[in-house]
C-alpha cells in the first residue's frame, strides 16, 4: 500500500490499525495537504448499496464542523479498496499519553471541557459517536483536542450488534473498545447521546487514575461488571481528584441512563 495512490490521495506511511481497517497517513495531490486515509477492512462493504449508505452517512458526518472534532473529507472506492479520507492529527493519542500514568487534574479537566464542547455539537445534530476511548482521542501539535472516528462504529455496524464487534478481534476489543461501551451497549439497546456521556466518565476516569473503572481482562467478566458492578471511587486510586470530578465521574457512569447527565450541557 505503501507509495501507492488511492485516487488522488497518495499513501505515505502506516500510522494505525484496528478493527475497523488499517489508518495511513497520505497527501491530496489536488490539495496539496496531508490528510488520514482508512482503508476499511476487505469485504466491510459487500453490496453497493450497503456502499451507497455508507457514502450517504459519511456525507452526513462530514458537515459536522468544529475545533474538537477531526473532520471527514471524502469517502470513495477504488477497486475492491473501500477508504475514508479525514483530516490528520500529528500529535499523540490520549492512550500514548496513559502510558506515563494518570495526568494532571487541571489537565484532565481542560481536556474533559474539549471533549465535551465537541460531543455538543455532534449531539446537537443528532450524531452519536458510539466508540469513545483514549485511542480515538488525539492532541494537536498545540494542544487541542480532536475527536477522531466520529460515527464511524454506526457507518461500519449499524445495527448495533455486539456479536459482530466481538468477533472483529475479541482480544483487542476487550482493550480498546468494550471497556469503554455504555451497560445498554452491551445489551445490545439503542444507543443515545447518553451512552456517550458513560463513555465520557470511563475516560475521565481513566485519564485521572490511569486506570480503567472496569479493568477486567476475560470477556464474560469485564461485561459482567460494567452491567452489575460499580466502579471503584476515583479518589481511592488517586488522593488528588477533587470531590467536584469524582462526582460527575460517577454519575456519568451510573448504569441507569436515566441517572446519568441527560446531555453534555449539563
Amino acid at each position: 500500500m505503501l507509495g501507492r495512490n488511492l485516487g488522488h490521495y497518495r499513501i505515505l506511511r502506516q500510522v494505525g490499525a484496528g478493527g475497523m481497517g488499517m489508518v495511513y497517513l497520505a497527501h491530496d495531490e489536488r490539495l496539496e495537504r496531508d490528510v488520514a486515509v482508512k482503508v476499511l477492512p476487505p469485504g466491510m462493504l459487500t453490496e453497493e448499496s450497503v456502499r451507497r449508505q455508507f457514502r450517504r452517512e459519511a456525507l452526513t458526518l462530514s458537515k459536522l464542523n468544529h475545533p474538537n472534532v477531526a473532520t471527514i473529507f471524502d469517502f470513495d472506492t477504488e477497486g475492491e479498496i473501500d477508504f475514508l479520507v479525514t483530516e490528520f492529527v500529528a500529535g499523540p493519542a490520549l492512550d500514548d499519553k496513559l502510558r506515563g500514568g494518570p495526568l494532571a487534574v487541571s489537565e484532565v479537566m481542560s481536556l474533559g471541557v474539549q471533549l465535551t464542547n465537541g460531543l455538543a455539537a455532534a449531539h446537537s445534530q443528532n450524531i452519536v459517536h458510539r466508540d469513545l476511548k483514549p485511542a480515538n482521542l488525539r492532541l494537536t501539535p498545540d494542544g487541542r483536542l480532536k475527536i477522531l472516528d466520529f460515527g464511524i462504529a454506526r457507518l461500519i455496524n449499524p445495527e448495533g450488534n455486539l456479536a459482530r464487534t466481538m468477533t472483529a478481534g475479541t482480544s483487542q476489543q476487550l482493550t480498546g473498545t468494550f471497556p469503554y461501551m455504555a451497560p445498554e451497549q452491551l445489551r445490545g439497546e439503542p444507543v443515545d447521546a447518553r451512552s456517550d456521556i458513560w463513555a465520557v466518565g470511563a475516560v475521565l476516569y481513566e485519564l485521572v487514575t490511569g486506570s480503567r473503572p472496569f479493568s477486567d481482562s476475560n470477556g464474560p467478566l469485564l461485561i459482567d461488571a460494567i452491567l452489575n458492578r460499580p466502579p471503584q471511587p476515583p479518589s481511592r486510586l488517586n488522593r488528588k481528584v477533587p470531590p467536584f470530578l469524582e462526582i460527575i465521574i460517577l454519575k456519568c457512569l451510573e448504569k441507569d441512563r436515566q441517572r446519568r447527565y441527560q446531555s453534555v450541557q449539563e
